[in-house]
């Protein structure tokens, strides 16, 4: 048997001799750096895969995929600002049974033209809106603010509870054209479902874009979600029927 380290004798059995070779070829394919470069192989792969799952998160929760902060166009450029802010129409004005739906509900072209007909009659801007009045045909806007269809929300029952316009659509009257403030992710909602104290707001606030939580919100808010008897239902079968 050849000495440790110094290779196969001539006079070895052929068999022990080709086991010899081989072990040499080996040694030379997988030199002394090999073990460190298999674990730094491993490691790096590990890091790797982390750090691909934290951009898709971060991805996926971006303007790029939410849309938000994207203004929409639409067939007429409708200002919100113009309209709340500078002439102080209030939200129910347009969106009727905010109050008592599901749905917030769209203007007719009959609740556009109750001012319209008067004001800016001859705008080249509102010929789409004139020709809807006479046509009887409703303008198709395009859809800012929606959850996914398999989501189950209510209008109403958030409005009675306290919770804000401006919470969910951000200062919309300060939006020429019209923008989604927030993601509607899961996470988005979570938040308010899992603490609705830190949100919920006096009623008589609901509709006031310009509310701000005073310094004693988390007391306030505990009193208002006794007041209100509102629940924090965060089970699947809350939002998903």
């Amino acid at each position: 048997m050849a000495e440790h380290g110094k290779g196969p004798h001539l006079h070895e059995p052929a068999g022990t001799l080709f086991a010899q070779i081989a072990w040499l070829r080996v040694a030379q394919v997988f030199g002394p750096g090999a073990n460190s470069l298999a674990r730094f192989s491993l490691v790096g792969s590990l890091v790797g895969l982390a750090l691909l799952f934290g951009a898709l998160e971060l991805y996926v929760r971006s303007p790029y995929v939410t849309a938000a902060g994207q203004p929409v166009d639409q067939p007429v450029p409708f200002s919100h600002k113009h309209h709340v802010t500078d002439d102080g129409i209030d939200c129910r004005y347009c969106h009727t049974t905010v109050e008592t739906s599901s749905f917030a509900g769209m203007p007719s072209t009959q609740t556009c033209m109750n001012c319209h007909s008067q004001i800016w009659a001859q705008s080249p801007t509102l010929d789409p809106v004139r020709q809807s009045f006479l046509t009887g045909q409703a303008i198709r806007w395009n859809r800012v603010n929606n959850v996914a269809g398999f989501v189950y929300f209510d209008h109403s029952i958030h409005v009675q509870k306290g919770v804000g316009c401006s919470s969910c659509h951000g200062r919309i009257d300060q939006m020429p054209l019209t923008y989604k403030a927030q993601s509607f992710q899961m996470s988005f909602c979570l938040d308010c479902h899992q603490n609705p104290a830190h949100s919920i707001r006096p009623q008589s606030e609901v509709f006031n874009m310009a509310w701000q939580p005073p310094a004693n919100q988390d007391e306030l808010g505990r009193q208002l979600v006794q007041a209100y008897h509102v629940q924090s239902k965060i089970s699947c079968s809350t939002c998903h029927r």
